[in-house]
């Protein structure tokens, strides 16, 4: 049974940073991948970033290219959203999905991922 537990939200000001984490485990082999997703209230669920496993590659939303980076710890399931230069309209619930596979130039679309962590706020605000 694969379970993501993530964390690291909060509120920060316009310009900070923040440091998500989405701990996988479970996954029945290596090509599983991890997408990390966001939801403003009123507004549909957004992609954000892309991690495979399969072959290290990553993928962002045009908006955050620059500013987040996804990646993998070296010796655990655990994959991480770093944050920087953080705007208001990043603000939202941050969910991480996981797949027992690599969805390339699919990623994007949400209901491709079968597990899906419990949701983590992001509120960016002075």
């Amino acid at each position: 049974q694969v379970q993501l537990v993530e964390s690291g939200g909060g509120l920060v000001q316009p310009g900070g940073s923040l440091r998500l984490s989405c701990a996988a485990s479970g996954f029945s082999s290596g090509s599983w991948s991890i997408g990390w997703f966001r939801q403003a209230p009123g507004k549909e669920r957004e992609e954000v970033a892309y991690f495979s496993n399969s072959d290290g590659s990553t993928r962002y939303l045009d908006s955050v290219k620059g500013r987040f980076t996804i990646s993998r710890h070296n010796a655990k399931s655990t994959v991480y959203l770093q944050m920087t230069s953080l705007k208001p309209e990043d603000t939202g619930v941050y969910y991480c999905a996981g797949s027992d596979r690599d969805w390339g130039s699919s990623w994007f679309h949400h209901p491709l991922y079968d597990y899906w962590g419990q949701g983590t706020q992001v509120t960016v605000s002075s």
